[in-house]
């Protein structure tokens, strides 16, 4: 896979020392993030969000209408957010992706409190203290970037110096 501005430019294929060839691809996934071809560094998300959308619906399965609202919100804060935002911490996530990752927030909010109503939602996820994926997103990324300030890591050092 490349990723720059040279990536969409056809490339010899490389053999390993068994003899077989690398395909080339235009997504992969590493550490459990979905990386793509692209002009500049960039993630997919789908994945996240099926995921995301997977877990919940096990869970709403389980408890669904029997829980009261809070048990079921806190369920989805600790079980079912962390799958929709594993990485965004180190990957770059533009508006479109993070009003993608807040729609499906919604989606799962709209099914609990039965509403299509976009004050109501809000409203109840302020109350139950769910708080948005941006407010989320930019505390992750600014936690590792203290994180990163903090270490002794050289790597951590010499992206931070660029």
């Amino acid at each position: 896979m490349r990723v720059g501005p040279r990536y969409l430019v056809h490339c010899a294929n490389i053999k390993t020392l068994n003899g077989s060839i690398l395909d080339w691809v235009k997504e992969l996934r590493y550490l459990g993030v979905f990386l793509v071809s692209s002009c500049k560094f960039k993630c997919n998300y789908a994945h996240a969000k099926k995921a995301f959308y997977r877990s919940f619906n096990a869970l709403f399965g389980r408890v669904g209408r029997l829980a009261n609202e809070d048990v079921v919100l806190h369920l989805i804060k600790a079980k079912c957010l962390p799958v929709l935002l594993y990485g965004v911490d180190v990957c770059p996530v533009n508006v479109s992706d993070m009003r993608s990752l807040e729609f499906t927030v919604k989606r799962v909010m709209i099914k609990l409190f039965c509403t299509y109503d976009n004050c109501i939602i809000n409203t109840c996820m302020s109350f139950f203290g769910i708080p948005t994926v941006s407010d989320v997103v930019s505390q992750r990324k600014n936690r590792f970037q203290l994180n990163c300030l903090m270490s002794d890591n050289l790597l951590c050092n010499v992206c931070h110096l660029q």
